[in-house]
């Protein structure tokens, strides 16, 4: 929890870059003598565009950004004329939220895009932004995604120096099967059971409850996902009233300590956000109380009042994945798995190949997709294996999958290592290990499209006048055993796993 590794120191500079360029979109509003809450508007607008735009280019990055504008200022016009209207405002928000949830079919730019579009609404609820106030909006809006652009691409572009991170393709699907689309029409249901039941806790701060379901359904394809996110979240929330409490209702708004305690937040919620759903919402919540109090309306019962919209919306979001198109955690497992065992198969024949002689065959691209297609298992295994789950014969086969693939993992990192080896040989057991370790993700996952050992590996006799005893030989057979081993153990639990299920 508190000693996450972070190599590259990564997530540290990420989160200092990001202190730095929203503290120059806010420096920039104030120096343009805008208002306090179009400066607000600004910091904001700023950390959703260093936090949610992820491309895997630079360039992508910056295009990106710049389209930002096209969703917000629309987005932005319509919920500041509409405030007036709450009947068609609300209509309007549950068109938003659907077609920025649709969105995330299209990728990162999608993503990204939908979060802006939904954040905009959400921060002009907060504000309470009346048409008036448009101009300055947008004026700070712009400043602060130029000021922040500045800092990403030019400043400190640490994606030039890093190469992008794999992101493991989703299992598709077609017509309301499929993710996007299924969670569109969940997230527009359990925003809409937030609104009503929001507006009845309070008609000045509903919106709270709106904006915790729709960041539960951000990144979760389960319902046991959801269900857990949203444990998470109000438990981020919990711990983040306590410290308000502590700390934000003391200062009553004073800028100086205000701006350097908001500045903190900003990098625990970056710092955080890839480890803890939990830790990032405790900064998050700590953030908004600070924000009410630069405004003047903090009071100890307003962080109450956040805290039972926060249950609203989990309760929304609970009820939506429970009844509307549900997905099971088992079925999403299973697709990851599937996912990730292929991807076994596909290290163990790129190896082969090289150690055959193929010297284009890499086995390390497919050792990476491994281990990104891991954070996944463990993402969608989250529910079965969490503290509070009752299903303890459940939860010990899900340690026992998550544990043997990490087995995988460290055996396909040792074969892509010793197979980069220049002097690696091939030897004619490489083509018997191979061909067990395929004969094991078939029997996990069915049969793998392509037969790459046969293919490309050769038969044993066509090499045995080749056979040279290495070092690097002896060791990739030592992990393809390895593999083998851990794929033969992986079959009990998941066979177990689907009987249950069935």
């Amino acid at each position: 929890m508190f000693m996450a590794p972070d190599p590259g120191l990564a997530r540290l500079r990420i989160s200092l870059r990001a202190v730095l360029g929203i503290g120059l979109a806010v420096a920039a509003s104030e120096l343009a003598g805008l208002s306090l809450p179009a400066s607000i508007t600004g910091g904001l607008a700023a950390l959703l565009a260093l936090f949610t735009v992820g491309d895997p280019t630079v360039r992508g990055q910056a295009v990106t950004t710049a389209l930002l504008p096209v969703v917000g200022f629309p987005v932005l016009a319509l919920a500041a004329t509409l405030h007036t209207v709450p009947t068609v405002r609300d209509a309007i928000w549950l068109v938003v939220i659907f077609c920025g949830v649709y969105a995330r079919r299209w990728g990162p730019r999608g993503h990204a895009l939908g979060i802006f579009a939904f954040m905009t609404f959400f921060i002009t609820q907060f504000l309470h932004a009346v048409p008036g106030q448009l101009p300055q909006l947008y004026a700070a809006m712009a400043l602060a995604l130029a000021a922040s652009s500045v800092v990403r691409f030019g400043v400190w572009c640490i994606e030039r120096r890093t190469a992008p991170p794999i992101t493991p393709a989703a299992p598709a699907g077609r017509g309301l099967s499929r993710p996007t689309t299924r969670q569109a029409f969940q997230a527009t249901a359990a925003c809409a059971f937030a609104i009503a039941a929001g507006q009845v806790l309070s008609h000045e701060r509903w919106y709270w409850a709106v904006g915790t379901a729709w960041w539960i359904f951000v990144n979760t394809s389960s319902r046991g996902e959801t269900l857990v996110r949203g444990f998470r979240r109000v438990v981020g929330t919990v711990t983040g009233i306590v410290a308000g409490l502590l700390i934000a209702v003391p200062l009553d708004g004073a800028p100086a300590p205000t701006a350097a305690i908001v500045a903190v937040c900003v990098w625990g919620i970056f710092y955080t956000a890839a480890l803890s759903y939990s830790w990032m919402m405790f900064f998050v919540t700590v953030m908004a109380g600070l924000l009410y109090g630069l405004l003047g309306v903090l009071h100890p019962g307003l962080l109450g009042l956040r805290l039972a919209e926060t249950a609203a919306g989990a309760l929304g979001a609970a009820l939506a994945v429970a009844l509307i198109l549900p997905v099971t955690t088992h079925a999403v497992t299973d697709r990851w798995v599937g996912q990730a065992v292929r991807a076994v198969h596909g290290c163990t024949a790129a190896a082969a190949r090289r150690l055959a002689g193929d010297p284009d065959a890499d086995p390390a691209p497919q050792a990476a997709e491994l281990e990104a297609l891991l954070g996944r298992v463990r993402f969608a295994l989250a529910p079965l294996v969490h503290p509070l789950n009752p299903m303890r014969a459940r939860k010990a086969r899900a340690r026992q999958v998550l544990a043997l693939l990490d087995d995988c993992a460290r055996e396909t990192r040792g074969l892509a290592a010793v197979v980069a080896d220049p002097d690696a040989s091939y030897d004619v057991r490489l083509t018997a290990a191979c061909g067990r370790v395929e004969a094991a993700v078939e029997v996990l996952v069915g049969a793998v499209p392509e037969r790459a050992v046969a293919t490309t590996a050769g038969a044993p006799g066509q090499h045995s006048a080749a056979r040279v005893h290495h070092a690097g030989t002896e060791q990739a057979l030592a992990h393809l055993h390895g593999l083998e081993r851990a794929l033969a153990a992986l079959a009990t639990p998941l066979r177990r796993s689907s009987a249950v299920s069935a």
